[in-house]
């Protein structure tokens, strides 16, 4: 089985956390890797605590990209060290070969067969940023054993991969407290 959770809405990666919780509850292990996130997140502390049930694995770097034009220049200027700003179509190779790393450590974990369910969370961002190949998470998903369940979150869920999908569910984004200047909670939202 196949899940997306995408949307421009916040509790893509929550919801992925929830049913992880709630299958190690049911006696079965996840794997969760997370793309485009280093070690610097709060539910990360939380997640370690459910070793052997859950594996975690990261593959991320500790700043945020982003293609020429997606950032108001006064935003990229404020954000300094905190993004790295690439070329259309030309994300930083170095990146790309940490994310293409993970991709294949997924697979050969799917193959495995030692976890009911794989969370590749934050995967469809880094196919919308170009970190990802299609052909990548394609040859990935052809390798899904019948009783192992894949769940892919983020942003910008390619159509193609939700073509895929045995279930997609888009957060939407309807009120936020960031448009009222609101700065996020410390290891909560950040």
């Amino acid at each position: 089985m196949l899940q997306i959770y995408t949307g421009n809405g916040k509790g893509k990666t929550t919801a992925a956390i929830g049913l992880s919780i709630r299958a190690i509850g049911a006696g079965m292990r996840v794997y969760f890797a997370q793309f485009m996130k280093s070690l610097a997140y709060s539910e990360q502390n939380v997640l370690q605590r459910f070793s052997p049930q859950l594996v975690l694995k990261t593959s991320g770097k500790p700043y945020f990209i982003a293609e020429e034009g997606m950032i108001d220049p006064k935003a990229a200027a404020a954000l300094t060290d905190d993004v790295v700003i690439y070329p259309k179509g030309n994300p930083p190779a170095d990146y790309i070969k940490l994310i293409e790393e993970g991709i294949i450590a997924a697979e050969q974990t799917i193959i495995s067969q030692k976890f009911d369910i794989v969370i590749l969370d934050e995967i469809n961002t880094a196919l919308f940023f170009g970190l990802a190949k299609r052909r990548l998470i394609e040859n990935l998903l052809k390798n899904v054993p019948k009783n192992t369940e894949i769940v892919c979150t983020g942003r910008n869920a390619p159509d193609w991969l939700i073509a895929k999908a045995d279930l997609v569910t888009e957060m939407k984004l309807i009120k936020h407290y960031y448009d009222k200047g609101v700065p996020a909670r410390k290891g909560i939202e950040d």
